[in-house]
């Protein structure tokens, strides 16, 4: 089966979250195939393979495997045949070019020494993935690796790759809120506590930390993506509930973010004599850190291999990521790229209109689909040169 047809293949079955049995399936029988030694179920569902060949550095090249929620609407003739479930984000991708990266540098060991090792990491999209291989003694059952190495396809033009050194994926927070009140009949309000109108408060007080209370030169998100409450007009409800997210580039804006949220949550609900309200943490996702040296090494062989035009600087990514705990329980530096995937006529088009992010489907789309070629080519060739860099 070539790149080609097992990128359809996976595009085809997409798998939610913990739930990449197939998938993991695919990536084991390939890596077996190629002659790693293989550990499945690390994490529930990830995958390792290690392939040693002499003395010499260790390298993880780390591919994420589940899709999302998504009905899909592309048109494509391998189109998703799992019903509301999509591989909106190219974690598809991913797992295509790591496996042929893999093939390669399996095939090529007469040209590198030291130990590979390819990593398919369940459940990035919900934030607990790597930390999942990690309590299941990911270390422990593979080899501590030097470096950790990965990349992420986006709506760049394909062709293209590049890292952003420093913060380069911000970290995110979701935050599940419920406030409460006492219900009551809508024409007698003063026999309630409303909220309602207490929810309103802190939706348009929140919209006050990042305009009042984080500098100018720094950067943070905070969205209230969710406000739900009360089951008819006439009828005050006794409770409301917000889903809230969170993103930043430091851990000290990102403190200050959280308690902030913490504060307005709380000194509102008292102001309006309600009881106390409950704010609950759900996914969490570190800062991604490119180390800076690691970063720069890299991306020199980058532009040895493909040209200085085929690589950018993608800037701060507001998306997140939790590659990065693979690096930091390794102690090693993490080098995480963009693998562009948007067609390149299509996106210089846009680019000269000025209409990019409205005629380039980004990621978490129903509409996006990277095209084949010339992304997975060019993602396997960065996987293998990036690997063979830090390989001796």
């Amino acid at each position: 089966m070539t790149i080609d047809e097992l990128y359809r293949d996976l595009h085809r079955h997409p798998e939610l979250s913990f739930e990449e049995v197939r998938t993991a399936g695919i990536a084991a029988d390939r890596l077996r195939a190629a002659g790693y030694e293989v550990t499945e179920h690390i994490g529930r569902t990830g995958v390792v393979g290690v392939l040693r060949n002499g003395e010499g550095p260790t390298v993880l090249l780390r591919a994420d495997m589940d899709a999302l929620p998504v009905a899909e609407d592309t048109g494509l003739d391998y189109t998703s045949e799992a019903a509301g479930v999509m591989h909106a984000c190219g974690h598809d991708v991913h797992v295509t070019c790591l496996i042929g990266a893999a093939d390669r540098l399996a095939a090529t060991r007469d040209e590198w020494h030291g130990t590979l090792i390819a990593l398919f990491q369940p459940a990035e999209e919900v934030g607990g993935g790597a930390q999942s291989m990690l309590d299941d003694g990911l270390y422990e059952s593979v080899p501590v690796p030097d470096v950790v190495l990965g990349q992420h396809v986006g709506p760049a033009p394909a062709g293209l790759v590049g890292a952003h050194s420093g913060a380069a994926f911000a970290s995110a927070n979701s935050i599940d809120i419920t406030v409460y009140g006492r219900g009551g009949h809508g024409s007698r309000p003063e026999t309630t506590i409303d909220p309602v109108v207490l929810a309103a408060a802190i939706v348009s007080r929140l919209q006050t930390v990042v305009a009042r209370e984080i500098a100018p030169q720094e950067t943070a998100v905070l969205t209230v993506g969710r406000l739900n409450a009360g089951t008819k007009n006439n009828i005050i409800p006794d409770f409301a509930s917000l889903g809230l997210s969170v993103r930043a580039y430091s851990e000290e804006v990102r403190t200050r973010l959280l308690g902030a949220i913490e504060r307005i949550v709380r000194a509102e609900a008292a102001a309006s004599g309600a009881p106390e309200p409950l704010i609950e943490h759900a996914e969490s996702f570190p800062v991604t850190v490119n180390e800076p040296a690691a970063t720069e090494r890299t991306g020199s062989a980058f532009r040895a291999a493909f040209g200085e035009g085929s690589v950018l600087d993608p800037g701060q990514v507001s998306g997140s990521e939790d590659v990065g705990l693979l690096a930091t329980a390794a102690g090693a530096p993490l080098v995480y790229w963009i693998l562009g995937g948007a067609d390149p006529d299509s996106y210089l088009a846009a680019a000269r209109a000025g209409t990019v992010d409205r005629d380039i489907p980004s990621n978490h789309s129903p509409h996006f689909a990277p095209v084949i070629q010339p992304t997975l080519d060019r993602g396997v060739e960065a996987l293998v040169v990036a690997a063979r860099e830090w390989l001796a």
